[in-house]
């Protein structure tokens, strides 16, 4: 198994913490090794996934969604879904984080935001990468995702 911890500064954040220990109590049980590499460079690292596909335009003045330059009708929760995702992008969110950024509560369920992602996935078309699933955890804006925000249409 490898594990990257990407450490910026002096500061280790706490998940790192509790993984580094998890793998010191591995290595004492002699159930694994431990190897230390160093980062690579930002020259010899790998290039940022290039965006793909179809250009999504989101015009937060008139909430209209553009694909391609064709609108497409999106009810009021998906388009603030999508905006919720395209402001962070490469965040994941957990369905109880989503229901409170989004929604504006937590009392709905779970899958309420597993039906708008499926609705969502579905107008946009499958030729749009726009939300990803991680499996066990939630969802996040694709990597690949052209998602342009338009404060001002």
């Amino acid at each position: 198994m490898t594990l990257a911890i990407p450490l910026t500064g002096d500061a280790v954040s706490p998940q790192a913490h509790r993984l580094l220990a998890a793998v010191r109590e591995l290595v004492e049980l002699s159930r694994g090794t431990v190897t230390v590499e160093s980062a690579p460079l930002p020259s010899e690292a790998e290039p940022e996934p290039v965006p793909s596909g179809p250009e999504v335009r989101l015009l937060t003045g008139s909430r209209q969604v553009l694909l391609e330059g064709e609108p497409v009708s999106l009810t009021r929760l998906e388009f603030d879904l999508l905006l919720y995702l395209a402001e962070r992008p490469r965040r994941v969110f957990s369905r109880a984080q989503l229901l409170a950024g989004v929604w504006g509560y937590e009392r709905a369920g779970e899958r309420t935001v597993d039906v708008h992602v499926r609705r969502l996935r579905l107008k946009l078309g499958a030729s749009v990468p726009a939300v990803t699933t991680v499996y066990g955890v939630g969802y996040r804006l694709a990597d690949d995702a052209r998602i342009t925000i338009m404060p001002h249409d």
